[in-house]
């Protein structure tokens, strides 16, 4: 410590609490796991992307069903003669709707299953990859 000189008062410096955590945290950016973890307004946006993108996935997916299977009673409609078919002895609506329904819902299912676990995959990975870029700095 210097001694101050005489005559002068001595200079105080006021410390308020929000100020140093500014300077902190500019100082250390928070990662994007704390946030994901303490549910900050950070992490809530985060999670509300993951899940955003998704419901779009279900949507897509939701259309491609509604578009498959609805579009079939319409094409029979549309077309008597070939809801008149019978392949392996049976109609043609039959044997789509009762029984190839069945493996297009499974496919559609599993495709959604590996769109939700790519999607959160990718997330995961963008979380890590800004963590490690944090903490290189």
């Amino acid at each position: 410590m210097t001694p101050e000189p005489r005559g002068e008062a001595p200079t105080r410096a006021r410390v308020v609490l929000a100020d140093v955590a500014r300077e902190r945290q500019e100082a250390h950016p928070p990662h994007p796991t704390v946030e994901l973890t303490q549910q900050s307004q950070v992490g809530d946006a985060l999670l509300r992307g993951l899940i955003r993108a998704q419901f779009a996935h279900a949507l897509r997916l939701t259309a491609v069903v509604a578009v498959g299977l609805g579009g079939l009673p319409l094409l029979f409609a549309v077309a008597p003669t070939t809801a008149q078919a019978r392949p392996f002895g049976m109609g043609l609506p039959w044997l789509l709707l009762g029984v190839a329904a069945y493996p297009f819902l499974f496919a559609v299912g599993s495709m959604y299953v590996y769109l939700a676990e790519r999607t959160e995959a990718d997330f995961v990975d963008l979380v890590q990859r800004h963590d490690d870029h944090l903490r290189r700095r």
